[in-house]
Formats: structure tokens, sequence, C-alpha cells
């Protein structure tokens, strides 16, 4: 018994074989700008309930005080210690530069500048990108898939105003007051590698430091470190409160909510610089 030849496709369904395999690409870049969008929208829409939650009564500072200490005073040892390498680094490169120009006096000057406006700031967002945001959306996360969020709402308990406004002020106070310690520690990791391995002049580096730097330019590293610190707070909280699938989905909740705020954090960065560099801070 002889198997029957299979049927020859007709050129219309040719035709339709080739749009689609065409078009596939671009279906594919549609859906993933789609769903890109919208992911912004929600992250937007969660974050305007929270921050609304955030200055509008009633505040549990009860609650805000003890997520101060966890991620304020708990963070001073991984900040520290960055901000002091960071510094030692700092001054090392900036001294093998500037001897190709004969311009080793400008270390001070360009060591307190990067660390004030850029590097104590960004730095010190990353490291608590890592260890706060993961904490939170961890934390949140175990609460949602344990369905303690929903038993809040049958109680009639905002999660945006119990859970997470007080994670997000916490973010916002605690930050630069960070920053603030971590420029200190920097510089004075800088002066450290300057004064021990570079032989300058200790006082004499105190003297140029604190006569470059000015109150424009710890003023511009302050504000970021608050933008920075509500946007860990928030990331971490809003993966956790998406999280779903047991464990799981807490780990991936916990790794979401840090590459996010690593993303957010490096984007405000440059667009706070360029507001900053406009108007003059």
């Amino acid at each position: 018994m002889t198997a029957s030849p299979a049927p020859a496709q007709t050129p219309k369904a040719k035709s339709h074989i080739e749009d689609s395999l065409i078009l596939r690409p671009f279906r594919l870049i549609g859906r993933t700008v789609l769903g890109g969008f919208r992911e912004i929208g929600r992250i937007a829409s969660f974050s305007g309930r929270v921050l609304i939650a955030a200055v509008t009564p009633v505040i549990y500072l009860r609650e805000v005080l003890r997520q101060c200490l966890k991620i304020g005073y708990y963070s001073l040892p991984v900040v520290g210690l960055t901000a002091v390498f960071i510094g030692a680094a700092l001054a090392l490169n900036i001294y093998t530069g500037g001897s190709r120009f004969n311009a080793e006096q400008f270390v001070p000057a360009i060591v307190v500048l990067g660390i004030t406006r850029e590097l104590g700031p960004v730095l010190a967002g990353l490291m608590l990108a890592g260890r706060v945001s993961a904490g939170i959306a961890a934390e949140i996360g175990a609460m949602r898939v344990t369905e303690q969020i929903d038993a809040l709402l049958t109680l009639s308990a905002k999660p945006e105003r119990y859970l997470y406004a007080p994670r997000v002020i916490a973010g916002i106070l605690t930050m630069p007051l960070l920053v603030l310690v971590a420029n200190i520690i920097g510089v004075l990791g800088g002066w450290l590698v300057a004064v021990g391995a570079l032989e300058f002049n200790g006082s004499l580096y105190i003297r140029n430091t604190l006569s470059f730097v000015t109150a424009n330019d710890i003023w511009s590293g302050l504000i970021k470190a608050a933008v920075f610190g509500g946007i860990i707070s928030l990331m971490g909280c809003y993966q956790g409160d998406r999280s779903k699938g047991g464990a799981g989905g807490v780990g991936r909740a916990a790794t979401l909510a840090v590459v996010g705020a690593a993303v957010l954090i490096l984007a405000s960065n440059y667009i706070l610089t360029s507001i900053f560099v406009r108007v003059g801070l």
C-alpha cells in the first residue's frame, strides 16, 4: 500500500507563511515594548499610592523608627567600608593621572568633589540596593505568599500605609545621613593614602579639601541620596508585593528588586546631575 503524496501548498498559503516569518520579530518587539510600558505604569501607580500614604495621616511612627534602625543603622558598616576603600582607590588613581601633567596638588580637590557629588551617593545607593531592597522584597514577598497581606486587607488595614509607607519614609530619611557619613569616611580614606603612601602633608591636604568643597557639592549629593533612598524602598516593596509562587517567587522578587533599584539609581543619577548642572547646583 503506497503512501499518498503530501498536498502541495497553494501560493496563498506560502505567502501567509512568509508573512508570518517576516512579521514575527516585529511582533516580539511590539510585545516587549508594550510589556515595558505596562510595567512602568504599574510601578508609577504603586509608587503614587505609597507616596500619598507616606505624606498623609495616619503615619505609624513606631514602625518608621524601627525601619530607620534596620535600613540606616545596620547599613553603616557596609557603607563605611565601601567609602573608605573607594576614597583610597580614587586618591591613588587621581595621583597617577595627575602626575603625568604635574598636577598632583589637585588630588584633594578632585577626591572630595568626586565623593560628595557622585561616588558617595551612587555607591552607597548601590550597596543599599543589594542589602535593603532585597531584604524588603523578601520580607514583603513572604508576607504576600503566606497571605498575611490579604489578612490585613480583610481587617481594613491598607498595606500601603502600614507596611510600605514606613519603609519609604525611613529610606528617604536615613539615606542622606548614610551618604554624609560615607562622604566623611571616603575623604578620610583618600587622606590616609595620600599621607601614608603618597607623602602628602596631612594638614595641607585637609586645608585644600575644606577650601575646595562647597555647600552645593554637599547638598547635591544629599538630594540624590534622598531620591535613591525612596527608589530602593519602593522597588523592594513593589517587587515583594507582586511576588507569587512560594519560596521561588520570593527569591525572584528579591533579585528583581536589586536589579530594578540599581538601574533606576543610575538613571536617576544622570537625570539629577543634568538638572543640577542646568540650575548651577
